[in-house]
């Protein structure tokens, strides 16, 4: 026996003209008008960084501060 004619059948093929007709639509009122799309993104902040820190050393600091700290070891 055939499930097409049956309700099982029907909503099967129901289910999957939904699961193909949703990802379309949504393609195509997002993709055609930047406008929804600007609309939908702009209100979300998706990435919060933390307030910025302090620089480390930069590499010629870095060396000068090792030279003190040799010189301060050899006088000892």
């Amino acid at each position: 026996m055939s499930s097409i004619g049956t309700s099982k059948g029907i909503l099967e093929i129901a289910k999957f003209g939904v699961y193909v007709t949703v990802p379309i639509v949504l393609m195509y009122a997002f993709a055609n008008n930047s406008k929804n799309l600007q609309k939908f993104m702009g209100t979300k902040s998706y990435v919060v960084y933390p307030p910025e820190g302090p620089r480390p050393p930069s590499p010629e600091e870095l060396r000068e501060m090792a030279r003190e700290i040799a010189r301060k070891r050899n006088n000892q």
